[in-house]
């Protein structure tokens, strides 16, 4: 599918989102009732819209001519909300379609989330609702909002504490509930979160449809969405790249991180969840922001709706107090954000200015500021002008709240918005809402937390950094073809041998079957020799006896593959046994695991660390989805903690990053290649050398129950 296919299927969410005329199927006089909220909450907010309420036993609806079905209707809906019991969605489902209906809303539940019969009555409303080439959403599902419409195809009962602002935030959401309850928070927050879309059990369009509607859409420009489960991956990745491309930061919530949340999650919206370190690597990769909850959500939302996203992002802070400077350095030094000193010239000048100040970074100008406010201008015009950081925060607590003081603080910093309108200067202060309003009508953002706001302005500048880099590159090298997997997975030697026809390197080896092919194959390829039982159904071969180091002769050799062969027998007996591998034993170098796994929402995706126990102990390993080019595998393999013993720590002589770049990327193009009957891929160790990488180890573990490639 090209990507101007996806930007077409993205924009067919117009209708939900933006319909001139919506239908409401079981429409209820009640403004209470599921049928009878989204009326009335488009009637108080004046939604300039038709309302077509549709219910066989009424005449009205709210003051609205009710008709009694979808045919009776006077025109053709742009949209419809289904607010029928599930038994009765099929035929309301196929009375919109007949009528020419392009988009509805499925309230009811009682469908995939429940099991089997559910599932099967999912299947059969988007069938009919595909016949006719109508978009679904749902079904249980909360609905949609849009306030520059006035649009409220939902019947979320958060309304009836007040309707959303107008804004450039949207929020797309898996669970009604949840997503309603982020609208909420972020209403009562003062945040315009003008577009709210829940997919519930996304039988047809998903949560990342929605995203990428908002990433085309002129109002919004900053975008929430909560996640349980990854439908549709590709629809999702698209979007995700469209909002990169759009300039538009993405905060993400991911549920299902844990074992009980993950049950949770399947069972709520019927999905399946990924492994969740697969998720955060491939999420990232397309510009993702992880959030940890809510409150960060809309504090990330909060800092990014004024679109300032600093380019090599930095800190200068300026304070009242010595103590909140610590605070903000080590949440600063925490997350990477750099706070550099202000230059020795600026520094003499503000002692010049005011001899007890600070002037390093951060700049403590002293309560002396409560005296005169127009020392916090200099002070922060300074950390602009001559410190040059990218971002300034301002510690000005209850100092800033009070309302004397606060106008005549705002209008000494008023100019520094207009004068530096590519910077992020922000606020830590407390005060009533009202005088906290001022500052931010004047575009200065206030956090009362300092780690808080710390946390949002480091983000600020990670969107930067993502709007900046290229979406992943996901094409396949030129004359990538298609890979012929055996029919059955094979041992050791069968797995390296179909490696090698991908370009990856082994160690020289042979697989055996007697104790004098073994001599003479030791010989051959060079003493000392490793040797190792040959099985399929034999992963951890060391764990049986089924592995023998350092043969140094043919003797040995011969020896060594009696052993090998009675340690089988004797602790796998039911294991089929293909014969022993010898293979020339490498000394030097440093392990390294490369691996894939199939994930189930994005495929293949590739691992590298360091091998042997490191893996376990340093838990530093990188991951990406397939395939990618040798540049990419090359960051990959830097990117590690443990880089340096790869590149000469402590005198060691460097291994040949190149090599195995080489190896890596070679590695996501097969698994890209090789279909979905490849489960696994576990090349452990890979030796990497001062010249070359070679794969000492390969186990390949294939769906036999999938259809053969």
């Amino acid at each position: 599918m090209t990507q101007i296919t996806m930007e077409q299927k993205f924009a067919s969410l117009s209708g939900l989102l933006e319909p001139k005329s919506v239908a409401v199927i079981g429409a209820s006089g009640d403004p209470t009732r599921i049928g009878g909220r989204p009326i009335a909450a488009m009637l108080r907010a004046g939604y300039a819209g038709r309302i077509l309420p549709v219910n066989p036993k009424r005449d009205q609806v709210q003051g609205l001519t009710c008709y009694a079905s979808v045919a009776d209707l006077p025109e053709t809906p742009d949209a419809a909300l289904i607010a029928v019991p599930a038994a009765h969605a099929a035929g309301v489902i196929e009375a919109l379609g007949q009528r020419g209906c392009k988009v509805a809303t499925l309230f009811s539940a009682g469908f995939a989330e429940l099991g089997e019969k559910g599932l099967a009555m999912q299947a059969q409303i988007i069938e009919i609702a595909h016949k006719y080439g109508m978009r679904l959403l749902g079904p249980n599902t909360l609905g949609v909002y849009n306030v520059s419409l006035n649009y409220y195809g939902t019947f979320s009962s958060s309304l009836d504490t007040g309707l959303p602002l107008a804004g450039n935030i949207g929020i797309a959401s898996q669970s009604g509930a949840f997503g309603a309850h982020l609208a909420a928070l972020a209403r009562d927050q003062g945040l315009g979160a003008s577009v709210l879309v829940t997919t519930g059990n996304e039988a047809d369009i998903t949560v990342g449809e929605a995203i990428g509607w908002m990433a085309q859409s002129e109002t919004v420009d900053v975008i929430c969405t909560y996640h349980e489960g990854i439908n549709r991956p590709e629809n999702l990745l698209a979007a995700l790249d469209l909002a990169r491309a759009a300039g538009k930061p993405v905060f993400m919530l991911k549920g299902g991180r844990s074992k009980l949340g993950s049950s949770a999650a399947a069972s709520h919206t019927a999905s399946l969840t990924g492994d969740t370190v697969v998720a955060d690597a491939v999420l990232r990769d397309h510009g993702v922001i992880r959030v940890q909850d809510s409150e960060q959500m809309l504090d990330f939302a909060y800092m990014a709706h004024q679109k300032i996203y600093p380019s090599a992002n930095s800190m200068g802070f300026i304070t009242v107090s010595g103590g909140a400077g610590i605070v903000a350095s080590d949440e600063a030094e925490d997350l990477g954000l750099p706070m550099p000193p202000m230059p020795a010239s600026a520094q003499a000048e503000l002692k010049e200015l005011l001899p007890i100040c600070s002037p390093l970074n951060p700049l403590d100008c002293t309560a002396q500021a409560i005296n005169d406010p127009a020392l916090l201008e200099k002070f922060t015009r300074a950390a602009l002008e001559q410190g040059g950081y990218a971002s300034v925060l301002c510690f000005m607590t209850y100092v800033a709240g009070g309302k004397d003081l606060a106008p005549v603080i705002l209008e000494a910093l008023k100019p520094l918005r207009a004068d530096y309108h590519d910077r992020l200067i922000v606020f830590c202060a407390i005060g009533p809402r009202e005088v906290i309003k001022t500052y931010e009508d004047a575009g200065f953002p206030v956090f009362a937390d300092l780690s808080r706001a710390v946390r949002a302005l480091h983000a600020m500048g990670r969107v930067r950094d993502i709007i900046d880099s290229p979406a992943p590159d996901m094409s396949l090298p030129q004359g990538a073809a298609n890979v012929a997997l055996p029919a059955a997975t094979p041992d050791e030697f069968e797995a390296k041998k179909i490696l090698e026809q991908a370009g990856l390197r082994a160690a020289p080896e042979r697989a055996v079957s007697s104790a004098e092919d073994a001599a003479t194959a030791a010989a051959e390829i060079g003493f000392p020799v490793v040797m190792k039982i040959l099985s399929p159904d034999i992963l951890h071969k060391s764990d049986i006896g089924g592995v023998k180091l350092g043969i140094s002769d043919a003797q040995s050799a011969k020896e060594a593959y009696g052993a090998i062969m009675a340690a089988a027998a004797a602790h796998a007996p039911n294991a089929q046994v293909t014969g022993v591998l010898v293979a020339k034993q490498l000394s030097g170098g440093v392990e390294c695991l490369m691996g894939i796994n199939r994930d189930p929402s994005f495929g293949p995706v590739a691992a590298f660390g360091l091998g042997g126990i490191f893996v376990e102990i340093l838990d530093d390993v990188v991951i990406r989805r397939c395939p990618f080019d040798v540049a990419t595998a090359r960051e990959m393999i830097l990117s590690i903690k443990a880089v340096s013993i790869l590149t000469g720590a402590r005198g060691r002589e460097p291994v040949d990053i190149d090599a195995l770049a080489e190896m890596l990327s070679k590695l996501s193009v097969f698994a890209a290649c090789a279909g979905p009957r490849l489960v696994s891929v576990d090349l452990n160790p890979v030796v990497a050398m001062p010249e070359g990488a070679f794969a000492l180890d390969a186990v390949i573990e294939l769906d036999d129950g999938a259809q053969a490639s």
